[in-house]
């Protein structure tokens, strides 16, 4: 697949240094974050919705209840911006003006499509699934019909996209360096914590050995 060619509604407009349109960047922040924001139009009115979101191929997904109101209305296809972000790190510098944050974000733009059949939807919520724990769908006992049924996958085909970055040290005014006022950056990391047995776990069930390989980033 080409990069992305930025137009208007895409394209950055202020600090465009940090831009990047390259499908590489695109795809890889997009699997490191793995949370995003869906925003639509119902009727006039504008709605986010946050989510988890993964990627197949060149394609964008992300599900929910089939009760639930914007997941409804892409049965025939709606607009959609997709926003993924993390915070990486507080930069604090001399001033308030100069202080700002480290990140990585992207903003993605297509029409959204419900996944139709129980062979493709399952194959899409085990890839989900499979991203972010690798290994754990194979554990799981079969998915029921009703489950199935309850249950809508999204898939958008990315038509522009665009990546922000920032990384790095505040940028003072030159005369600020000289003052006594600490700065620097204080990181901000998302951290796997140990997994925490379910009170009501089957006594001798161990931990799975997968269990190491969880992605979130």
């Amino acid at each position: 697949m080409s990069d992305f060619t930025p137009t208007p509604r895409s394209r950055l407009k202020r600090l465009h240094q940090r831009a990047h349109y390259d499908v590489e960047t695109v795809h890889r922040l997009i699997n490191e974050i793995g949370t995003g924001t869906v925003g639509y139009v119902i009727d006039g009115q504008p709605y986010v919705t946050p989510t988890l979101v993964w990627l197949e191929g060149e394609k964008l997904y992300w599900h929910g209840s089939s009760a639930s109101r914007m997941l409804r209305q892409v049965r025939e296809g709606i607009p959609v911006c997709v926003n993924v972000s993390h915070l990486d790190g507080l930069v604090l510098a001399r001033s308030g003006l100069h202080s700002s944050v480290n990140y990585r974000s992207v903003t993605a733009y297509g029409t959204a499509q419900m996944v139709e059949g129980a062979g493709e939807k399952e194959a899409s919520l085990k890839a989900f699934l499979e991203h972010f724990v690798p290994g754990h769908w194979d554990t799981l006992r079969p998915i029921q019909k009703q489950e199935m049924k309850a249950t809508m996958i999204v898939g958008m085909e990315i038509e522009e996209a665009s990546a922000k970055i920032r990384t790095g040290h505040c940028e003072d005014d030159e005369e600020d360096y000289a003052l006594d006022i600490w700065a620097g950056v204080v990181p901000v990391r998302t951290v796997i914590g140990e997994p925490e047995d379910d009170p009501r776990l089957k006594a001798g069930v161990p931990q799975p050995d997968h269990l190491k390989n969880i992605n979130l980033g």
